[in-house]
């Protein structure tokens, strides 16, 4: 009995710190589809940091899981692009931001679709895949950007499959 009551009180220790970790300190997630290809792939797992955002600001090339516009219920993961007051646009497969050409090294493919100009409004952050031929965001959502309380996280690093454990930058 007495070794029944130990065993009982880590795993409500170990319970209590878990659910304090994940809903306080990390998103624990799944990527479900290919929107963020060759960056993160579907199946991958991924740590994002909840308190990422409550101490410093999003930045562009961020990745993030936050809770789309629209309102469904699954999070999403994309990359922000755009920040508040800046104009973003596409044309001829290049990204403007204040009509400057954005440098995207993470890219494979160019965007085929062209797409603004849009003025980000204040407080707000337009997400884009980096699978952009292949990613439902920013460009097709009804309301096309999201606030930083939207956000879950940022995401920090893959851990599995062992074989694509990665930094995410």
């Amino acid at each position: 009995m007495k070794y029944a009551l130990e065993f009982l009180k880590i795993f409500v220790i170990a319970a209590v710190l878990a659910l304090i970790i994940n809903n306080y300190l990390i998103v624990n997630a799944k990527v479900p589809t290919g929107s963020m290809e060759s960056t993160v792939m579907t199946g991958d797992r991924i740590i994002a940091n909840r308190l990422a955002y409550k101490f410093g600001e999003p930045q562009r090339g961020d990745i993030i899981i936050f809770m789309p516009p629209d309102g469904e219920k699954t999070p999403f993961l994309k990359r922000i692009i755009g920040l508040s007051g800046e104009t973003i646009e596409c044309k001829d497969s290049q990204v403007y931001i204040n009509g400057n050409p954005l440098i995207e090294p993470y890219l494979n493919e160019a965007t085929q679709m062209d797409f603004g100009p849009y003025t980000i409004p204040e407080d707000s952050y337009f997400m884009m895949g980096d699978n952009r031929n292949n990613s439902r965001d920013a460009r097709e959502w009804k309301n096309k950007y999201i606030t930083k309380d939207a956000m879950l996280g940022k995401a920090v690093f893959t851990y599995f499959p062992f074989s694509s454990i990665k930094i995410l930058k």
